[in-house]
């Protein structure tokens, strides 16, 4: 089943996020992840709370490919780095709509 990561991300350093972009695009695509989404153009419709800087949208072709993606040793340096470099928010959401 399709899945989608949606994150929320506000970098408080600068100097991870070139070598991020550069090496990360290819592990998404090798567990099958499409970049929908990667913008600072949006805006809040309803609700308050933080604004991130950026939104990243990615569709996944399963629940497993996204897990798997996450815990490949080749992204983990990633990982550390925009965790440590930014106030950051993942969420999964499986594409079902449940209220049908």
């Amino acid at each position: 089943m399709t899945c989608y990561s949606v994150l929320e991300v506000t970098p408080t350093r600068d100097d991870w996020g070139p070598a991020y972009v550069e090496a990360v695009g290819a592990l998404v695509a090798r567990y099958g992840g499409k970049y929908l989404a990667r913008t600072a153009k949006h805006e809040r419709l309803e609700g308050q709370g933080e604004n991130a800087a950026l939104r990243v949208l990615l569709e996944w072709p399963s629940r497993e490919a996204a897990l798997a993606f996450m815990s490949d040793p080749e992204y983990a340096p990633h990982l550390r780095a925009r965790t440590a470099g930014s106030v950051s928010h993942h969420y999964l959401i499986e594409g079902v709509d449940d209220l049908a």
